[in-house]
Order: C-alpha cells, then sequence, then structure tokens
C-alpha cells in the first residue's frame, strides 16, 4: 500500500463542510468524562433541554469534524452493538498513544483485547467507553 504525499481534495459531487458523528448514552457525565478528560477532545458545545434533549459536541478545536452525545430525559440505549464499532485516532507516535492509554486507564478504562487483531498487530490500543464502544489508539497512520 503506498502513502500519499498530498491530501486530496473533498469530492466535489459531496460539497460538505462539517462533519459530525452523533450516537446516543444513557450516561452522558461519563461518557464526557471518558472523551473529554481521558481522550482529550475539547469541548466545543453543550446544550440541556433541547425537546428533552442533553447533549455535548466534542473535537478537536480548527477541524470540521466531530463527536455529538445526546442522552434523552426518559433514557436512551448505551451499549454498543458489537466490540468492533469503533473510532480510530491516530497519533504521530507509540508514546504519544500510550499517554492517551494511561489518562483512559487512570479513569477507570484500561485497553482490552480488540475484536479484530488486526488492530494489535499493528501496535493500537483499544479502550472502550462507558457504553461499550471501542476507540483505538493507533501510534503512526497506517494507510
Amino acid at each position: 500500500m503506498t502513502q500519499s504525499t498530498t491530501e486530496p481534495a473533498w469530492p466535489e459531487a459531496l460539497p460538505v463542510r462539517q462533519v459530525r458523528v452523533a450516537r446516543p448514552t444513557g450516561q452522558l457525565a461519563e461518557v464526557i468524562r471518558f472523551y473529554r478528560d481521558g481522550l482529550g477532545l475539547a469541548e466545543l458545545y453543550r446544550f440541556e433541554g433541547h425537546a428533552g434533549y442533553d447533549g455535548v459536541m466534542l473535537g478537536l478545536p480548527g477541524t470540521e469534524y466531530h463527536l455529538e452525545f445526546t442522552q434523552h430525559r426518559d433514557g436512551s440505549p448505551g451499549r454498543a452493538p458489537t466490540e468492533d464499532n469503533l473510532l480510530v485516532l491516530y497519533f504521530g507516535s507509540r508514546r504519544e498513544a500510550e499517554a492517551t492509554a494511561a489518562r483512559l486507564a487512570a479513569l477507570g478504562h484500561p485497553a482490552v483485547p480488540p475484536e479484530n487483531p488486526y488492530w494489535a498487530d499493528h501496535g493500537g490500543i483499544t479502550v472502550e467507553d462507558p457504553d461499550g464502544w471501542r476507540v483505538v489508539l493507533m501510534p503512526a497512520p497506517v494507510c
């Protein structure tokens, strides 16, 4: 597999300006603690009581890629459907990935074996969030 040295342009047929991945949780405070305090994502926006929903947007400042977590006052689904539902984050070094994993472990989220051995075979560290969704901390991009 060869790696391009130039970043590809966004497809002309899909003129999107922002991408947000949203999912419900029944444990909003714990999920915020995992992704903001443990993983280190910035809290970009928070809302409460919008049609019965509370939520938060987390991301990297200056980028147009966000995670949104919502919780409905009447309850929301929680656990991930499988252990292979992943958010994969690529770091610049093993040291950076390990430091993030250590921060998460200190919050009670130790590394877990990945469902797909590919991630561990390539140095990834898999951690489970409070709802069972998994984050893979990769020491460097592989493609």
